[in-house]
């Protein structure tokens, strides 16, 4: 097996966790809170995101060299899903995992 380098593995690693924040926020805190957490537009875009950033990981784990164009992709969404999460309460952490995750994927898509 080929080693990933460690800019690679950091990305990867940023996609899985910000798949887990977006998707776990997602079904519980914004299902749970209702009102603007459940905004059609807010939770159609935290699923987006959090499903973006598993094929993101998924390609990167697979070697398939198209991952930068994904991970593109994925940092604008991340940072879209980010913004959205801003003004609702209880979503400071699923913004910065969602920025974090953008700046790997960013740095990933060259």
């Amino acid at each position: 097996m080929e080693s990933r380098s460690p800019q690679l593995q950091m990305c990867i690693d940023e996609c899985l966790k910000c798949y887990q924040s977006c998707l776990g926020m997602a079904m519980g805190h914004c299902l749970e809170r209702g009102g603007a957490h459940l905004d059609p537009a807010h939770f159609r875009l935290m699923i987006a995101c959090s499903e973006l950033c598993r094929t993101a990981a998924h390609f990167m784990l697979t070697g398939v060299p198209h991952h930068q164009h994904i991970c593109a992709d994925c940092a604008a969404i991340c940072r879209q899903c980010a913004d959205s999460c801003d003004p609702l309460d209880g979503m400071d952490e699923c913004a910065a995992m969602c920025r974090r995750c953008a700046d790997a994927c960013e740095r990933m898509a060259g």
